[in-house]
């Protein structure tokens, strides 16, 4: 072989971003597979090594050395026949015609002793990939039995035009699937990162999106309703999911993530990636309102004043990223009571009181002029609140006995749904 191959080996390598060791694989099993079609049978067991430095390779017919005819064990022979389910095994030894086979039709498998006694179960000997040990002695007095025999084989001048279309597809099929391995391999371990990407078309309700080494799909029910996708646009999205198909590996990415909001602010916060400031959890519905529960780690840092930035810079870019979400920040707390109250900022509570801890239910007590803050538009705040928290929370009135009706059942519903906690990492 040219060692120009190698140039286009490291070319390969270079471009795809493949390992040359994989790529140096591939090119032996082409050369395997083009040296079975014109010049072995294909039955064979054809290994090629290769230098990829001088271009030099080794072609080698490899074999399993096995016991001699006359030596079989009846009972390995038995056990063979037991396995495939019949007893019909060519054995050229005890027929005049290389063609002919035993019949064992009519014989009860489950009959070991009339098996063996009849002689109607015998090892198969394939010389395309068996070598008797007897026969590999002659070239090595060590090898066993069960040992691989190597037999080095002479390399034609020329392959052939045959066999070098065989060689060439082989390589693109297997660059292919380790291409396709890799990316896989790459984005797998990313789901739940943030990355960004650049709209490539729009495919009725899917919007496909180019995120690096692959295409993405948004699927519809991840899009943001307040989102307009034009080709070219850039836009942030979190790795959903990550599956290998048929046509390589598939990318799910998401706009409706709630963590999205949290990776967001980790852009536009310095204190949050350096951990003096933490994002406990993250309650969402996409497009409309977030609610995020924030912790300072050391004393003297304002959380809620980190996240918003001087003149509300910071949450205003994660906003505008967001095409107008509102986003509500609030201080987290160990104590239950006041975090619930502050989970239904912007209203202004009375009085919380937990009524089971165990099923994590509480009743937050407010005035009539807070009501409608507290419940907000379509339950939306009380349903935020209640995912935020982990808690079912039932709105009362000052001086009512229960809770509004429907804002307790919805606020119990979402709770239940709710998966408070956010990593960060």
């Amino acid at each position: 072989m040219s060692p120009d191959l190698y140039s286009v080996i490291k070319n390969i390598c270079e471009e795809k971003q493949i390992p040359e060791e994989s790529v140096i694989s591939t090119v032996e099993l082409a050369l395997a597979a083009a040296y079975r079609k014109d010049f072995a049978d294909k039955l064979q067991n054809i290994h090629v090594t290769l230098d990829a430095q001088t271009g030099n390779f080794r072609v080698f017919d490899i074999k399993r050395v096995v016991e001699d005819v006359s030596g079989r064990i009846k009972e390995e022979a038995f056990k063979l026949a037991r396995q495939k389910k019949k007893a019909a095994l060519y054995m050229p030894e005890f027929h005049d015609h290389e063609d002919e086979k035993i019949d064992a039709d009519g014989v009860d498998l489950n009959d070991e002793d009339k098996l063996i006694e009849e002689g109607k179960v015998l090892l198969k000997f394939n010389p395309r990939t068996q070598i008797t040990l007897s026969d590999a002695r002659k070239h090595d007095k060590k090898i066993q039995s069960g040992d691989e025999y190597k037999e080095e084989l002479e390399i034609p001048g020329d392959f052939g035009r045959m066999a070098a279309q065989t060689a060439k597809q082989v390589i693109i099929q297997r660059i292919r699937e380790a291409e396709r391995s890799i990316v896989f391999n790459t984005y797998k371990s990313r789901e739940g990162e943030m990355v960004s990407g650049v709209v490539q078309r729009v495919e009725g309700s899917v919007v496909m999106v180019d995120i690096g080494r692959v295409n993405a799909i948004l699927p519809y029910r991840e899009q943001m309703h307040t989102d307009e996708y034009r080709i070219g646009g850039r836009v942030k999205l979190m790795i959903a999911r990550v599956d290998m198909t048929p046509k390589g590996p598939e990318v799910i990415v998401s706009r409706t993530d709630r963590n999205l909001v949290a990776k967001l602010f980790e852009l536009e916060v310095p204190e949050l990636e350096s951990g003096t400031v933490e994002i406990k959890s993250v309650a969402r519905e996409a497009g409309s309102r977030s609610k995020i529960a924030v912790v300072a780690h050391e004393e003297n840092i304002d959380p809620i004043g980190s996240c918003v930035g001087q003149r509300g810079a910071r949450v205003n870019a994660v906003i505008d990223e967001l095409h107008g979400e509102k986003i509500d920040i609030i201080e987290w707390s160990e104590d239950d009571e006041k975090f619930i109250a502050s989970s239904l900022s912007p209203a202004k509570v009375d009085r919380v009181e937990i009524l089971d801890r165990e099923e994590r239910r509480a009743k937050v007590t407010v005035k009539a002029e807070q009501q409608s803050l507290a419940i907000g538009k379509g339950g939306q705040n009380v349903r935020l609140a209640a995912k935020l928290t982990g808690w079912k929370i039932d709105i009362v009135q000052s001086g009512a006995d229960s809770p509004i009706p429907e804002v307790a059942e919805v606020a119990e519903e979402k709770a239940e749904e709710s998966e408070s906690t956010v990593n960060s990492e």
